[in-house]
């Protein structure tokens, strides 16, 4: 099948690979502008961009996919089917009309619509997840569903383990979904749940929280966006990995982090959350350990 792929982010790069792998390869790749990145502020390619030069698909970069140039690029290569994956803009008509629009979407859908799926799933403990092949629609992942695969949530499942599983799964249901084209079902909206974009407030581990939720939002922000908690003096420390501490006679109080043991110690409103690995402002990622060296010097 002729298709054309729009989509940005890392993951949708591994997508990207089993797709042009396939019969199905893409005649023309899609991706947002270069934009200015890191501390530098330089400007970098996006990662899809990258991979698609890499694997010698032609690509385009417009300022917007709904601009009448950036569609009749893609109505030059004549695709049979548009397949998006963490494209990360919103499609708009005609373009959203004028082909079939597959998504790739790491969630059963309809739990976790939205921008952040993988995260919030960990973070709410969910025990699985997977992969939802829909129709583009004019929502927010609210177009019907054509294929769906689970993909269990292991209990050390950070961001990084658990979205490069997905990445797999995606891109091998896609292909799948391009060869059977099987019917779309619509959504059972009673059973909608939202993943919101990961806000400041997400990130910060507060200790009026059970150490069990915290112990999850840092798997869940690991190593991509990063969670931190607030020290005495108002600065953030990153934390990278954490794990609940055994020993309830050695927990600080509520809210204090104790510096007395192997590791920080943070105190919860049920059980502590141990730091074991951490990123001190300004600093590089340092185990638990080392960091304390540094603080008691």
């Amino acid at each position: 099948m002729r298709t054309v792929y729009l989509g940005t982010s890392e993951f949708a790069v591994g997508v990207l690979r089993r797709l042009a792998d396939s019969p199905h390869r893409p005649l023309l790749v899609v991706t947002r502008p270069d934009r200015p990145r890191g501390r530098g502020r330089k400007l970098a390619a996006p990662p899809v961009a990258d991979a698609a030069r890499e694997i010698g698909i032609p690509l385009d970069q417009p300022a917007s996919v709904n601009d009448p140039a950036a569609v009749d690029t893609i109505a030059q290569v004549d695709p049979e089917a548009v397949c998006v994956c963490a494209f990360g803009a919103l499609i708009k008509e005609p373009l959203l009309s004028r082909w079939p629009m597959l998504n790739v979407h790491p969630s059963l859908l309809p739990r976790w619509r939205g921008a952040a799926p993988i995260e919030r799933a960990i973070i709410a403990g969910d025990s699985v997840t997977g992969v939802s092949i829909m129709r583009v629609g004019e929502g927010f992942d609210d177009g019907p569903v054509c294929a769906q695969a689970p993909e269990p949530i292991q209990p050390d499942d950070t961001y990084g383990t658990l979205a490069g599983r997905l990445e797999v799964l995606g891109g091998d249901l896609l292909v799948r979904t391009l060869d059977e084209q099987p019917p779309c079902v619509d959504q059972e909206e009673p059973l909608v749940t939202y993943a919101a974009k990961i806000s400041s407030e997400d990130r910060e581990l507060n200790p009026s929280r059970p150490a069990t939720e915290l112990e999850r939002v840092v798997r869940a922000l690991t190593p991509h966006i990063g969670a931190y908690v607030v020290l005495g003096d108002g600065s953030r420390l990153g934390v990278r990995a954490a794990s609940l501490l055994a020993d309830e006679a050695t927990r600080p109080p509520q809210g204090v982090i104790s510096f007395d043991g192997p590791w920080p110690v943070l105190g919860c409103a049920e059980g502590a959350l141990a730091l074991v690995e951490v990123q001190p402002p300004g600093g590089r990622p340092m185990s638990g350990a080392d960091y304390l060296r540094g603080h008691r010097k």
